[in-house]
């Protein structure tokens, strides 16, 4: 079986080394680049199967290596970074990142969340019928079941379920879902998000207080699982 390719574009050779210790350790084909130019260059001429990418490189800014990939690159692309703001972390996930992990990371957690973004890959094609645990989301039929019961749901909360069930894994920001839901007008009504959300939530949840299904990734959006 051949190793999946995994595209390290970071400045620091010290975050580098360590990737490719434990990407390596991992059975991942690691390939590196040290400023943003050389990490176009490379994802050109050999496209890898997911690239880590750090925002803050010597040459230009990880936002604009992460825009002019996100052009014609459609595997996953994960922000690895310091920077942890909101903005930029609201800002990557925008223009496409897949993902987003602060450093300094946990490895286990890294090769997890590595995992997940190529299993999505892999699996693009968006199946009709979706079950997660105690739910069936029947994206043809447009019904959820909750043990196996039909929750009723307004107009809304189905395009907002549906939604999420489309895009299962992925973190997405409350400024996405205000624009796929509501239009580019509600960008900014992120307290009418999470009424709808809450409501939601008190549907589809067993404990709404604590859920396991839509989980709230705080001041970026929510993260359906």
């Amino acid at each position: 079986m051949n190793k999946l390719d995994i595209l390290v574009i970071d400045d620091e050779p010290q975050i580098r080394k360590l990737l490719q210790i434990s990407l390596e350790s991992y059975d991942y084909s690691v390939h590196q680049a040290a400023n943003g130019k050389e990490g176009l260059i490379m994802a050109a001429n050999h496209p890898p199967h997911l690239i880590l990418l750090d925002i803050g490189l010597p040459d230009k800014s990880g936002h604009e290596v992460l825009q002019e990939l996100r052009e014609w690159y459609n595997q996953p692309i994960l922000i690895l970074s310091v920077q942890n703001s909101e903005y930029d972390i609201v800002k990557a996930l925008d223009n496409g990142a897949t993902d987003y992990i602060t450093k300094p990371f946990r490895t286990g957690e890294l090769m997890a969340r590595i995992r997940s973004a190529i299993r999505l890959s892999q699996n693009q094609t968006v199946e009709t019928i979706l079950c997660l645990d105690d739910l069936q989301i029947d994206l043809t039929a447009r019904t959820v079941k909750k043990n196996g019961t039909i929750v009723k749901l307004t107009a809304t909360e189905y395009q907002l379920i549906s939604l999420f069930a489309k895009n299962e894994g992925k973190v997405l920001t409350h400024q996405f879902i205000l624009k796929e839901i509501w239009g580019v007008g509600f960008q900014t009504e992120t307290q009418y998000l999470r009424v709808f959300v809450g409501t939601l939530r008190k549907k589809i949840e067993n404990d709404f207080q604590n859920p396991v299904h839509i989980i709230t990734e705080s001041g970026v959006g929510y993260r359906f699982q």
